[in-house]
């Protein structure tokens, strides 16, 4: 329970111990007797806290020692609460009582928990399908596609399934995976969802290795996709949230390729709407844990790390880390390249080439989007030109650079055109002369988009 209150909140251990700290020094509390190593011995029931530490960890989750599943509760139902801190080394008989106590409250509350769980369940099924077709979310939508991934977060930390199950399952996020590359975020999203209630039922109750893996593995997927959806709409706490979620999984499967998948693939939302330096921290972060063979992390981070470099001004740094990328992807020309979502393709090497050579000055954009086929249904050309419009309105062209995001704006399908190519195009009308040509279409554009923004 300890471990599902951190991981809630999207934290990682070195996050709790953070805030701990931060919280203590707010309120004068001295410095905890807590860190990392130890935080994790008390969630894996290794160790027991103290009870100042208790109190600490209780003020730091808003939740009592019960709930953090570091004290029992003797409360009757005619009294108060009292609530009651275990002590080490307690009588036999009142380790025994306790034990009775627990496997009767267990036994009621899962009963109950089971209830609300499906009415839950089936109230949120509705809200997705119900959004699926209407196609247009409001604030309860995300509050709920938000309370979806708290319960995926408490479910990873407690996880009986058969292999047929587990073979479906894949298939299924192979699916979404393929769909994604033509579907937009919006129904995407919603589909995700709806597969992630039947994933969440299945790791409740901890499975055999091997199952875990493949479970861990398909969650890993499902939240990636969640959270690579919801930047398109422009959400981008819940993508950062999404993706601390998707680490998690990851984290707990052990395999460095997939870690390294989801650090390179958070580097896209970074990029966009965060801190160019700990895009490339992140870049690099991910290379080391893809190693020397080549894979798709692997080329995508070296590729992301160029890109971001080349907008920092660092063009050395960047035309190295682009030909280490290009090494990598050619070295995988003769691994199976699907068009799958988190498949580093030919395309995603063309995105990644060019946004680097637009920001190095060297780009031709036209050419990069003629490598896209005809009614290429996602938003990578016209972030192709949304670059070369943003890097020109850096040097000063602030027509040309109108221009060439109007255009970017009319090539995007209505349903595709998000928040994350709107917001990039509006973002130029700041410096622009609103009485050029260019400019006023820009806006003219801008304003039709808006009205059909979902979020």
């Amino acid at each position: 329970m300890l471990k599902a209150h951190r991981l809630a909140r999207g934290w990682s251990a070195r996050q709790a111990i953070e805030e701990l700290e931060d919280l203590c020094e707010q309120h004068g509390l001295g410095l905890p007797r807590a860190n990392i190593d130890l935080l994790n011995a008390w969630e894996n029931n290794r160790a027991r806290p103290r009870p100042q530490t208790i109190d600490l960890l209780a003020r730091l989750y808003k939740a009592n020692a019960v709930r953090l599943g570091l004290a029992a509760d003797y409360c009757e139902d005619t009294g108060g609460p009292k609530v009651v801190v275990v002590a080490q080394g307690r009588p036999e008989e009142a380790v025994r009582a306790d034990a009775d106590y627990r496997a009767d409250h267990r036994a009621d509350h899962r009963v109950d928990y089971r209830a609300d769980h499906r009415a839950d369940d089936a109230r949120r099924r509705a809200l997705f399908h119900h959004a699926t077709l209407m196609g247009r979310p409001d604030g309860r939508f995300f509050a709920e596609v938000e309370g979806t991934r708290h319960d995926l977060d408490r479910a990873l930390a407690i996880g009986t399934v058969t292999e047929d199950q587990l073979d479906r399952l894949d298939e299924q996020v192979l699916r979404h995976r393929r769909e994604y590359m033509t579907t937009p975020p919006m129904p995407m999203l919603c589909r995700v969802m709806l597969e992630i209630a039947d994933v969440r039922k299945l790791t409740v109750m901890r499975q055999p290795a091997s199952a875990q893996r493949r479970l861990l593995t398909a969650t890993t997927m499902l939240a990636l996709l969640s959270a690579d959806a919801l930047m398109k709409l422009g959400d981008t706490r819940q993508a950062h949230a999404w993706y601390g979620t998707a680490r998690t999984a990851s984290d707990d499967v052990g395999d460095l390729r997939l870690r390294a998948l989801v650090r390179a693939q958070q580097t896209m939302l970074l990029y966009y709407y965060g801190d160019l330096n700990e895009t490339v921290r992140l870049a690099r972060e991910a290379r080391m844990l893809a190693g020397s063979a080549p894979s798709s992390p692997a080329a995508l981070a070296a590729a992301a790390e160029a890109r971001a470099l080349a907008r920092m001004g660092d063009g050395k740094a960047a035309r190295t880390a682009l030909a280490e990328a290009e090494q990598i992807f050619a070295r995988m020309r003769g691994l199976r390249q699907d068009d799958l979502a988190f498949v580093f393709t030919e395309k995603r090497m063309v995105f990644y080439r060019t946004g680097t050579l637009i920001e190095l000055g060297d780009a031709q954009p036209i050419e990069a989007i003629d490598a896209f086929p005809p009614g290429f249904q996602t938003i990578d050309p016209a972030l192709i030109l949304l670059d070369q419009a943003a890097h020109l309105a850096r040097n000063g062209d602030h027509e040309e650079a109108c221009r060439i995001a109007a255009e970017a704006l009319s090539q995007v399908p209505a349903e595709h055109r998000t928040s994350i190519v709107v917001t990039r195009a509006k973002a130029l009308l700041a410096d622009a002369d609103p009485r050029r040509p260019a400019v006023r279409h820009l806006s003219r554009v801008l304003a039709e988009s808006s009205a059909r923004l979902a979020l």
